[in-house]
């Protein structure tokens, strides 16, 4: 008797993964199913359908109750007559009229806010599906919109685990392109200046930040019994991670204030203190990552402070939009300076000094452009889903462009490379 087969009937047990996409690092959370978790969703399952089963006989029971209790009244007009459809009872009906109610809850997938219609023809005889030949009733609008959303989790899903490959192979390209420029920059002698010294704890910072941020990616984020656990090694982690995101940016500030020094306070002098560098470059992010972390123990105190639902995080991004604003300020004014002394002196110095001076000036708005895109991330699904692909390429990648631009782009290191390979072939 029952008029329709249930369609999609069961639940689709999927990896559980969470994106976090913060300002800080845009990390793409994921989470791999155990043995442990797969025996306690099919033990769900189970109860899940012994409920749906005790519901649709209870509701077989009450429906041929009701229709041998109710008397038969003579109708002149085509009536059709009342029955039990398999999951829902249903009144005489008027020929020609289509009769409606509310669905059942008997699946996770069965929205009870919408309608379920049977249709009585004007002979009065139920609607016949034209497939089966037998009596139909009409349960789409079930879960119409509940398979949609199924497909939408289904789909932000795959983006977040694309997202997550994404950022573990751009962290990856960046820890080793880091390394080789380091290995670079300490094999060649010739290259040993202040700023080289600078280039090194840059590329430090970036080393150390990739290896932080796979650690967190991969034993932490992927790992949900961790999290919930919540140990105050992965808050200390997290702290690390923020405190070294920091020191990246301030190791660019140190660069462009120690050009500017050179360039436009010094007027070319060679050499500088740098303890005041590594004091801004390694000290200073220790206070805003300090003061985030006291702040988020008392006021936003989550597990493994993953969570970006928070205006905490300001702490560590105002300090580092403000240096990127005053490392810009400082190099507009040093190209302002060296385009003055080439015009009016044209030393070579000067143009020398201006090729240092583009490869800071094309990568500070590059590391910076993310916190102007952040906030007009797009509504549509199409539309977020680039913006999220391009913000994970300018984070995740910030290594791999830094060592490309002020390594393997650099004159110096070419002609380095150029007198090696000449002494290897000729001698």
């Amino acid at each position: 008797m029952a008029d329709r087969k249930l369609d999609g009937f069961g639940q689709i047990w999927m990896v559980a993964l969470i994106l976090l996409c913060n300002p800080a690092a845009f990390m793409v959370k994921a989470s791999l199913a155990i043995n442990e978790t797969q025996q306690q969703a099919s033990t769900s399952v189970y109860n899940d359908i012994t409920v749906t089963r005790n519901k649709i006989v209870t509701a077989q029971f009450e429906c041929y109750q009701k229709l041998m209790k109710e008397n038969t009244h003579s109708r002149q007009e085509p009536v059709c007559n009342r029955t039990w459809d398999g999951w829902l009872c249903w009144d005489d009906t008027k020929a020609g009229v289509t009769s409606e109610q509310h669905c059942p809850d008997y699946f996770q997938d069965f929205d009870p806010s919408e309608m379920v219609t049977k249709i009585c023809t004007d002979s009065g005889q139920w609607f016949l599906h034209p497939e089966s030949n037998r009596t139909w009733t009409n349960y789409t609008r079930c879960n119409e919109h509940t398979v949609e959303d199924k497909w939408n989790i289904f789909k932000s899903l795959s983006t977040a685990m694309n997202l997550f490959y994404l950022a573990l192979i751009g962290h990856g390209l960046s820890l080793t392109s880091l390394l080789i420029s380091l290995a670079i920059f300490f094999h060649f002698k010739s290259l040993s200046c202040q700023r080289i010294t600078l280039h090194k704890n840059l590329f430090f910072s970036f080393v150390l930040n990739s290896v932080i941020t796979i650690i967190l990616l991969t034993a932490v984020a992927n790992n949900q019994e961790l999290v919930q656990r919540n140990p105050t090694s992965c808050k200390v982690s997290q702290f690390i991670h923020l405190y070294l995101f920091g020191c990246n940016y301030f190791w660019m500030l140190c660069e462009g204030i120690y050009l500017h020094t050179l360039i436009v306070v010094a007027v070319f002098a060679e050499k500088q203190h740098l303890m005041w560098y590594y004091l801004l470059g390694w000290g200073f992010p220790l206070i805003p990552a300090t003061i985030h972390a006291v702040a988020r123990s008392y006021y936003y105190n989550d597990n493994c402070w993953i969570s970006s639902k928070t205006s905490l995080l300001y702490i560590i991004h105002g300090p580092i939009c403000a240096a990127l604003l005053v490392n810009l300020f400082f190099l507009l004014n040093i190209v302002r300076v060296l385009i003055t002394k080439l015009k009016v002196t044209h030393q070579a110095e000067s143009s020398l000094y201006m090729k240092a001076v583009r490869a800071t000036l094309i990568l500070v708005p590059l590391l910076g452009i993310q916190y102007v895109l952040l906030p007009y991330k797009p509504e549509g699904r199409v539309s977020s889903e680039i913006y999220d692909y391009i913000m994970h390429i300018l984070m995740h990648y910030q290594g791999l462009l830094v060592a490309t631009i002020f390594c393997f782009f650099n004159g110096e290191v070419r002609q380095g490379y150029a007198l090696l390979l000449f002494f290897f072939f000729f001698f």
